[in-house]
């Protein structure tokens, strides 16, 4: 076994990247070419891997494409400083807690929206009021 022999199927199951997305980070950039063997098949190595789980990891943790193209080649220089990537990781946080401050607004705004309602009818619907008319809402985040 040399050190380039690890099948697609393989890598995906190894890194827990399914074989259609290995494709398509290899299509954008994100994970080189891969060799090939006599019968032009895709041959993945420890490094592959390590890379794949790498980018499944970032995305997991909701770093788009472009801040993890980023991201590896910050790993490319070992030595250099690590501020561009804690810029990035920064950003992706405050990116996250706007997200959540716009879920938690929603949240409080369906659930008076739900509370609000008499369960009657449709015509007095309290539900029904506030989504044909934005002005009664309590927030104008969501």
């Amino acid at each position: 076994m040399n050190a380039r022999s690890i099948t697609i199927g393989e890598a995906a199951r190894q890194s827990g990247v399914k074989v259609p997305t290995i494709r398509f980070y290899e299509q954008i950039g994100l994970l080189p070419a891969p060799s090939r063997s006599e019968g032009n098949r895709r041959q993945y190595d420890e490094k592959d891997l390590s890379r794949l789980a790498f980018i499944r990891h970032a995305r997991e943790l909701g770093f788009d494409v472009a801040d993890i193209r980023e991201l590896l080649t910050l790993t490319e220089q070992p030595q250099s400083s690590c501020h561009e990537a804690d810029s990035i990781a920064a950003r992706h946080l405050r990116e996250i807690e706007e997200r959540i401050a716009k879920l938690q607004a929603l949240r409080g705004e369906l659930k008076r929206m739900v509370n609000e309602c008499g369960h009657g009818k449709v015509c007095e619907c309290r539900v029904i009021q506030v989504l044909a008319d934005h002005g009664r809402c309590q927030s104008d985040i969501h």
